[in-house]
C-alpha cells in the first residue's frame, strides 16, 4: 500500500534509529536515515520524503529548527513532521513551529504504525486531490466540442473532488483519535461566539475537562489502551450533551465542552452530570479495570473576555487551583476567585499578569551591593546594583512581592515578557541619569533560563542596549535555575553573543541548583552569587559556615568573582571580609527602594558621598 512512500528518520541516537526502522519494516516504504539536523535538511531537500519523524533534542540543531526551517522552504513546507519525543512540555511548541503530529517515548510499535499510516494516507489523498484537479483542467480545454459526453464525467469527477476536500476539511478539524472536533475547530468556534457575544446577549459557559490519573493507563497497559480509552469517553461523555453543544479534544487528557446556557447553572449543571456518569463508568482492559475521575473548570462566557486565549489562561487557573485542592472535583471561575486567598492569590494570575503588562503595572526597585574589601586601604567608592521587580496592584494599593507572581508567570510562560519589560525599562531609566550612571559600575538583571530558549531573545537584549545608549560592560545578567537550561548549545549561542558585546554573566542562587556545578563548567559565566540560604546564618550555623568557605575556594580556583546573597549582620559581613569575598548584598547594607532619580541620588550621597555634579 505504500511501497512507492519515502519516510526521512531524523535522530542522533543510532539505537533509535533502528528500532524505528524495524517497526516500519512491514510497510514497504523507502526508508532515509539522518543523524543530525543539517543531515536531515539536506536529504529532505534532495529526495522530498512524503513523511519525516524528527527528534526534538539534538545536539548540533534541535528539532523544532529543524522543523522551521522546513517549513520555510517551499520545495519541503508540505512534508508532514511528527515529532518524536519524550517531554510532553515540547508538544505544544512542536505544534506551533508546524509538527503536524507526535510519538511519545518509550517508543510503542502500534503507535507509530498508526501514526505514520494516517500520515501517509493523508498525504496520498493530497495528492491524488491535486491529481484530481490538473485533469479537471485538461479535460475541460479537450472536451469544450463535447459537451453532452463531458458534461457527465465532469459531474461525477467534481462530486469526488468534493468528497475529498470535505474528506480533508474533516481531517483538519477533528482529532482522529476521538473523532471529536480539534484544538483548531474550538478556537474558532470560540472565537465566533465571542464576537457574537460582544454584540448580542448569549449565555454560554465554557467547560475544561482533565482526566485524572490518565497516565497510569497508559504507561501500565500502553497508548493503544490509552487511545482506546480516550475513544469510550468521548463517545461517553458526547451522549450527555445536547445538541448544539461544542466538544473538542485540546490533546492528551484534556477536553472542552461549549454549552449554551438557557438557566444561568446550565454549566455547572453539566459538569456535575458529567461526574455523576463517570463514577460509573469503568474502563476494562485484558484483565485490568480502571475507575475515571475528571477535575472540571466551568468558566462563563462574557463580554469581559475577547478571546479564545483568555478563556483558556482562565480555564488553566481554574483546573489548577481545583487540582490543587482535591482532584475528581468541580470548580468554576468565581469560586475559584472566592478561594484565592488560600491559594496566595493564584487564580486568575493570567489576566491579572497581562493586564499589567499592557497598563505598566509593574515596578522596578534597586538594592546596592556593597564592596567589601580585603583592607581599608582599598576602601574606594565601587557601587553596584541589582534591578529588582515588583508589582503593585492597584486593588489592593500595595506592592505585590516577587515570591507570588514569578511562579505563576513561569507556569503560563509569560516569564520572557516579564524579563523584556525589565529589561526595557531599567536601560531606559538608567539612560535618563547620565551623571548618576557615570558613578555606577555594574547593573545586575535577573533573567530567567526560560527566556533564554526563545531564538530571538539575544537580539532584542542587544537592540534595547544600543537604544538607550547603555555601555554593554555595564550591565550583568544573573540567570536563575528556576528551570533546568534544556539545551546547553542554545544557552552558550546566547550568552555568547552578548559576551561579544562586552556584557557581564552571573550564575545566581549557587549551591542549591541541582545543576549549578554542571554550569560552571559548560557556560561562560564570570560571577558567582552564593544562595543566601548559606549566608544568612552563617557566623552561627557550622554547616553554613563551610558551604560559603567552600564555594569561595572554588570559585577563586576558577578565577569567578563572587557575590553573597543575604548579608543582614555586620557579623556575616565580617566573616565575609575575612574569606575575600568582594561584594555583599542584603539588608544590612541596604534595603530595596523604587528606582528613581531622588533614590538614586540619596543613595550615591549618602553611602558614597557623590552626588549627580560629582
Amino acid at each position: 500500500m505504500f511501497e512507492n512512500a519515502r519516510i526521512l528518520l531524523v535522530d542522533d541516537t543510532p539505537e533509535n534509529l533502528d528500532i524505528l526502522s524495524a517497526i516500519l519494516e512491514d510497510l514497504g516504504c523507502q526508508l532515509l536515515v539522518a543523524t543530525s539536523g543539517e543531515r536531515a535538511l539536506e536529504l529532505a531537500t534532495r529526495r522530498l520524503p512524503d513523511l519525516v519523524l524528527l527528534d526534538v533534542m539534538m545536539p548540533d540543531m534541535n528539532g523544532f529548527e529543524v522543523c522551521t526551517r522546513l517549513k520555510a522552504d517551499l520545495a519541503t513546507t508540505e512534508i508532514p513532521i511528527v515529532f518524536v519525543t519524550a517531554r510532553t512540555e515540547d508538544i505544544s511548541q512542536g505544534f506551533q513551529v508546524g509538527g503536524a503530529d507526535y510519538i511519545t517515548k518509550p517508543i510503542n510499535a502500534d503507535e507509530v504504525r498508526a501514526r505514520v499510516k494516517y500520515q501517509l494516507e493523508r498525504q496520498g489523498m493530497l495528492a491524488e486531490l491535486k491529481s484530481f484537479n490538473r485533469e479537471l483542467e485538461a479535460k475541460v480545454r479537450e472536451r469544450t466540442a463535447e459537451l453532452t459526453i463531458a458534461n457527465r464525467q465532469l459531474r461525477e469527477e467534481i462530486n469526488e473532488r468534493r468528497y475529498m476536500q470535505d474528506r480533508l476539511n474533516y481531517l483538519a478539524t477533528h482529532d482522529f483519535v476521538t473523532r471529536l472536533h480539534n484544538r483548531n475547530a474550538l478556537e474558532s468556534h470560540v472565537s465566533e461566539l465571542l464576537a457574537r457575544t460582544q454584540l448580542h446577549s448569549i449565555n454560554a459557559a465554557f467547560l475544561l475537562i482533565d482526566i485524572d490519573r490518565f497516565r497510569i493507563v497508559n504507561e501500565s497497559c500502553g497508548c493503544i489502551a490509552g487511545d482506546e480509552l480516550l475513544r469510550q469517553f468521548a463517545d461517553s461523555i458526547t451522549g450527555l450533551l445536547a445538541r448544539n453543544d461544542f466538544f473538542a479534544r485540546l490533546g492528551g487528557d484534556k477536553f472542552a465542552v461549549v454549552t449554551h446556557c438557557e438557566e444561568a447553572d446550565k454549566g455547572v449543571a453539566l459538569a456535575q452530570l458529567i461526574q455523576r456518569h463517570l463514577e460509573q463508568f469503568t474502563f476494562q482492559w485484558e484483565d485490568k479495570q480502571f475507575k475515571l475521575a475528571a477535575s472540571i473548570a466551568c468558566v462563563p462566557i462574557t463580554r469581559e473576555l475577547v478571546s479564545y486565549d483568555q478563556i483558556m489562561l482562565a480555564a488553566d487557573e481554574v483546573i489548577y487551583v481545583a487540582k490543587q485542592e482535591a482532584r475528581g472535583s468541580i470548580r468554576t471561575y468565581d469560586q475559584a476567585n472566592q478561594r484565592s486567598s488560600l491559594h496566595r492569590d493564584s487564580i486568575n494570575w493570567a489576566s491579572r499578569l497581562i493586564d499589567a503588562l499592557h497598563n505598566n503595572l509593574f515596578r522596578t526597585y534597586f538594592q546596592l551591593i556593597e564592596y567589601l574589601p580585603a583592607s581599608r586601604a582599598e576602601d574606594i567608592p565601587k557601587i553596584r546594583l541589582e534591578i529588582l521587580l515588583r508589582l503593585w496592584s492597584p486593588q489592593q494599593e500595595r506592592i505585590v512581592p516577587p515570591g507570588d507572581f514569578i511562579g505563576p508567570a513561569e507556569r503560563l510562560h509569560l516569564i520572557p515578557e516579564l524579563d523584556k519589560w525589565v529589561i526595557n525599562h531599567s536601560l531606559q531609566l538608567l539612560a535618563q541619569y547620565p551623571r548618576l550612571f557615570d558613578h555606577i559600575e555594574l547593573v545586575s538583571i535577573n533573567l530567567s533560563a526560560l527566556s533564554m530558549r526563545e531564538s530571538l531573545f539575544a537580539d532584542y537584549v542587544v537592540g534595547k542596549i544600543q537604544q538607550h545608549g547603555i555601555p554593554p560592560h555595564k550591565i550583568c545578567f544573573e540567570i536563575t535555575e528556576t528551570a533546568a537550561i534544556v539545551n546547553m548549545d542554545t544557552a552558550r549561542h546566547f550568552m555568547q553573543t552578548l559576551r561579544d558585546q562586552g556584557c557581564h554573566f552571573a550564575l545566581d542562587d549557587f549551591g542549591s541548583g541541582f545543576a549549578s556545578y554542571a554550569y560552571l563548567h559548560q557556560l561562560i559565566f564570570d560571577k558567582i552569587k552564593i544562595d543566601g540560604i548559606f549566608v544568612r546564618d552563617m557566623d552561627t550555623d557550622q554547616a553554613h559556615y563551610a558551604m560559603v568557605k567552600s564555594i569561595i575556594e572554588m570559585a577563586k580556583s576558577l578565577d569567578k568573582e563572587v557575590i553573597a546573597e543575604f548579608v543582614e549582620t555586620p557579623e556575616v559581613a565580617q566573616l565575609l571580609r575575612e574569606l575575600g569575598v568582594s561584594w555583599g548584598q542584603g539588608y544590612f547594607h541596604h534595603r530595596p527602594e523604587e528606582l528613581n532619580y531622588q533614590a538614586l541620588q540619596r543613595c550615591l550621597a549618602s553611602s558614597y558621598g557623590l552626588t549627580a555634579t560629582d
